[in-house]
């Protein structure tokens, strides 16, 4: 049972208030923001924004942001005031809006509600679930190696492009059965569509592409890999459904993965209380990912809902078919409920969300799993590894929903390759 700090007494208001008369919109999407989000955070508390913000994601596009722990907790425990459903919103923002390839409509469980709703996530916890994390671990160690080796005799790399990222699409294309032409053709659609593209058409038309001759393919040539139990799971679902799965799948097991890695390598090797842990890893490296995961989540603002009706959250009202936004790193920083320093047993952060839509169970063990085993290869391999350039002057990249660096540049001893297991 998770340990959910208590709530605190809402502060009484006069009257009920909409949420655009709360206070300014404080805008997602600027460099400034992607800069130092927490400061933003902060800077909302401070003018008593009190636990409903409301935001911009994109030019035009308004929101409210959740920032109250509880507060985010009543709304992500409540499908029915709040689904996830967003085809009453869409068509209202502009057609080019570059947000709307993130957010639009897809059948999968993340964008879709009830019945609809647990047949998909039916369908993926079968997927998920056949996969056996012994296997997996070995497969990252052996994808981790000719990566290492490829960089550690040059004594300096970017964690993300030379490490994290192409480790993350190789691990996800071995999971999903998919080749590593299919997973190129992924990688680029995602990287769009998490950096807010206006180019939605091209975006769907590249994922249509690639992940329907992968189906089609699999359908040929079942093996044992999430693809194929999808293709033979009872909900049967249809191409469509069954490229959208594998999206929804692509894009949680990439972008959170590689932000969950570098920036737990970044805290690792800036934090004193890691730096001189160096001899026993095990339990510093599972600190580390679970202060991120509190502190710092990868995805930093997501979890949207879509209230039907206009609806009142706090003394506030907020308007029917306009996002509601949970900001995971700000309530997981809710001064009223995080008060510890403890973080690698946290059981009570929204990093993986909450409620009907959290993250599967089975996801979140592989994930630590991955992000641990990937982040103690590299560090045993180069334990002297430093940012190439002050921590203040690394650049985060902008965007509403990520909490991900433009480039991880690190220096370190040039180092002998890692042996390849079969090779002496």
């Amino acid at each position: 049972m998770q340990n959910i700090p208590p709530a605190a007494a809402a502060p009484a208001r006069a009257a009920w208030v909409p949420i655009e008369q709360v206070g300014p919109r404080i805008l997602l999407h600027t460099p400034e923001f992607a800069k130092d989000p927490h400061a933003a955070y902060r800077e909302m508390r401070k003018e008593k924004y009190g636990s409903l913000v409301p935001v911009e994601l994109a030019p035009g596009v308004p929101a409210t942001l959740v920032i109250g722990y509880h507060t985010a907790r009543r709304i992500l425990t409540d499908p029915e005031h709040f689904p996830a459903d967003p085809r009453g919103w869409q068509d209202t923002i502009p057609a080019d809006s570059p947000v709307k390839p993130m957010l639009e409509w897809r059948p999968n469980a993340l964008r879709s509600a009830g019945l609809a709703h647990a047949r998909y996530r039916g369908a993926n916890t079968g997927g998920l679930d056949g996969v056996d994390p012994h296997r997996l671990r070995d497969q990252v160690i052996a994808t981790t190696t000719p990566l290492i080796n490829k960089f550690c005799r040059a004594g300096k790399a970017d964690v993300i492009v030379d490490y994290a990222r192409p480790l993350c699409f190789s691990v996800m294309n071995t999971m999903l059965g998919c080749t590593d032409d299919v997973g190129n053709d992924v990688a680029w659609a995602l990287a769009r569509m998490f950096d807010s593209t206006t180019d939605t058409d091209k975006v769907n038309q590249v994922l249509v592409q690639a992940l329907g001759g992968h189906i089609a393919d699999k359908r040929a040539h079942p093996g044992d890999d999430i693809t194929t139990r999808l293709l033979a799971h009872h909900s049967r679902l249809s191409d469509e459904e069954l490229i959208n799965q594998l999206v929804t799948l692509y894009a949680a097991g990439i972008e959170p993965m590689v932000n969950l890695i570098t920036n737990t390598v970044l805290l690792m090797v800036t934090e004193d209380r890691f730096l001189t842990s160096r001899e026993s890893f095990g339990t510093p490296i599972k600190d580390a990912i679970g202060e991120i995961l509190v502190k710092d989540p990868p995805i930093t603002n997501l979890c949207l809902s879509y209230p039907p009706q206009p609806i009142v959250v706090d003394g506030i009202w907020l308007p029917a078919h306009q996002p509601v936004v949970i900001s995971m790193a700000a309530c997981n920083n809710d001064p009223t409920v995080n008060n510890t320093d403890q973080f690698f047993e946290a059981d009570w952060h929204l990093a993986f969300g909450a409620g009907p839509h959290a993250c599967f169970p089975s996801a979140q063990v592989l994930a630590r799993m991955i992000a641990h085993t990937a982040i103690e290869r590299l560090l045993d391999a180069l334990p002297d590894l430093v940012p190439a350039r002050p921590k203040e002057q690394l650049i985060w990249r902008p965007g509403p929903f990520h909490r991900a660096l433009a480039a991880f540049p690190v220096v370190f001893n040039p180092a002998p390759p890692l042996p390849i297991e079969g090779h002496r």
